[in-house]
């Protein structure tokens, strides 16, 4: 069988290689502003062709056994410690994969004049765009634990980079630095967890050359204050990079100061690496501890939810409250993962895709709109009345905005309704209560995006802004894959959810939790 998951890890470094080598060249040479314009359409190239091989690895998947991990590929790496390259995708992963891959190329096409005229800066900030795909189809694809965390730990330097290297902000570099140790820190504890979970391990009678592997892993007895720790050193990494209250303030620095494309990778891909890492690493591997843990994480994600939404109204700078609402989104996602009903599950799952169309577009319709102010504000009060100046630009703006607040008939809707019935039907204790609590975040989410729009689309123009351009063909062909993926998923949802629904329910098992409803349906089946 075709290797698809080691091309598509393998091609955008490849592309990364190309034009890095190019930076290099030129870099000695001295030409760095007689560039010949080659690193986009050669960057773009390199990401279009590993959207070709996306299509091929998803003709390859059987849906009908999503919950299974297909497309498998393992490889002794590193025999005397026991790791593997091992690479396979259930159906969530090859979502996720999809988001990594489908969002790349319009990240650099809205970034298509960020970088100047300089041809080797531009050649080093797509290289380091495809670098950072490969990583991030690597970290969805891991079925070793070790080769998850050094993909973990990787994908920082080139995220790293772009927010100080290439950002915007005045701050850009603070923002950096704060990123890398949130992240570090986090990482840190969780390789002390890695290297116990290995030796506990091997004691348990796991074969030493095989104790990394997820699926050896699974129903190993670590004893319970042993796996207690150990589920709280993958937890604490992976709230920090979802982000989570109250490990989340480097998130609304990066947004603020990042360009809107890197935010868009970062928040929209790169932190659902956390989410998704307590899917089918935390839930899985430590089963006891997510039950214990349960009740504490709900509570945190239910304060996570109230607390972005209120931040995000608060927000002066437009990038700011973007990344406040995502510490809000991912609040609902780990609620619905934390509640164990497959209903809540597959919701969370199905968000995970959602918010990262959503907020990427508008993320990257926000930086569309920065780069025509004059000056480049960020300021929501420096602008106002481009509705009638930019119609499409703000229709485009309003179609994500009420994505993000999960308007019915956009696909954010499905997946929050999903979340909240599971998660009001979940077993932790209290979790009920939670849900309910968390229900006025919804509606606080209609506060900021409906206030933002009448500040900046309603009214008169503002002075000095009335002749702003529309957005161009570029920025349209940015956009409507994004608003077309929302509409399609929101009214044929099932279209992903067949991708989620098997996971979801396998992951029930797995926690050895029951779904109430699905015992309720049960017994009326049985009368």
């Amino acid at each position: 069988m075709f290797p698809w998951l080691t091309a598509l890890i393998a091609w955008p470094l490849v592309g990364a290689a190309v034009v890095g080598l190019g930076a290099l060249g030129r870099s000695r040479t001295g030409s760095a502003n007689a560039g010949t314009g080659l690193a986009r359409p050669v960057a773009l190239g390199f990401s279009l062709v590993e959207v070709a091989l996306l299509v091929g690895a998803f003709l390859a998947f059987d849906t009908s056994a999503a919950a299974e991990h297909q497309l498998a590929e393992t490889h002794a790496w590193i025999p005397q410690i026991g790791t593997s390259y091992a690479v396979a995708v259930d159906g969530v992963g090859l979502l996720l994969v999809a988001l990594s891959v489908v969002l790349v190329p319009l990240v650099l096409l809205a970034a298509w004049n960020e970088q100047g005229r300089d041809e080797v800066r531009l050649r080093r900030f797509v290289g380091i765009v495809l670098l950072l795909q490969a990583f991030m189809v690597a970290v969805f694809s891991a079925r070793d634990v070790f080769l998850f965390y050094v993909l973990f730990e990787a994908m920082l330097i080139p995220a790293y980079f772009l927010i100080g290297g290439f950002g915007h902000g005045a701050g850009r570099r603070q923002a950096a630095v704060k990123f890398l140790m949130f992240s570090l820190g986090g990482g840190l504890i969780m390789l002390a967890a890695v290297i116990a979970l290995y030796f506990l391990a091997v004691g348990a009678g796991v074969d030493p050359s095989k104790a990394f592997l997820v699926d050896e892993l699974v129903g190993v007895n670590l004893g319970t204050v042993a796996e207690r720790l150990m589920f709280a050193g993958f937890f604490i990494a992976f709230a920090i990079k979802a982000p989570m209250v109250p490990v989340h303030s480097w998130l609304p620095d990066v947004a603020g100061n990042a360009t809107p494309g890197t935010s868009t990778l970062l928040i929209c891909v790169l932190d659902k690496v956390g989410t998704f890492g307590m899917l089918t690493l935390c839930l899985p591997l430590f089963p006891e501890a997510s039950r214990w843990a349960a009740p504490f994480v709900i509570a945190l994600a239910v304060i996570s939810v109230l607390y972005g939404a209120v931040m995000a109204i608060m927000q002066t700078d437009l990038l700011r409250l973007v990344g406040w609402t995502s510490v809000s989104h991912f609040g609902f996602i780990i609620l619905g993962i934390f509640t164990f009903t497959p209903l809540g599950t597959a919701g969370s799952s199905f968000m995970m895709l959602n918010h990262g169309l959503a907020t990427g577009a508008l993320f990257l319709v926000a930086g569309f709109l920065v780069a025509r102010h004059p000056e480049r504000s960020q300021r929501i009060t420096d602008y106002r009345g481009l509705r009638s100046v930019t119609p499409v630009l703000a229709g485009t703006f309003l179609v994500a905005g009420l994505a993000t607040l999960s308007l019915p008939g956009l696909a954010t809707f499905v997946s929050e309704i999903m979340v909240l019935v599971g998660a009001f039907g979940g077993s932790p204790a209290g979790s009920a209560a939670w849900t309910v609590a968390a229900i006025p975040g919804v509606v606080l989410a209609a506060v900021y995006v409906l206030l933002t729009y009448q500040k900046i689309f309603t009214g008169a123009p503002a002075k000095g802004l009335e002749a702003l351009p529309d957005l161009r063909a570029r920025e349209r062909i940015v956009a409507a894959p994004l608003v077309a993926g929302l509409l399609v998923l929101g009214l044929v949802p099932g279209l992903a959810l067949t991708y989620v629904d098997a996971p979801a329910q396998q992951s029930a098992t797995t926690i050895a939790v029951d779904d109430p409803a699905a015992d309720a349906a049960q017994m009326g089946s049985d009368k």
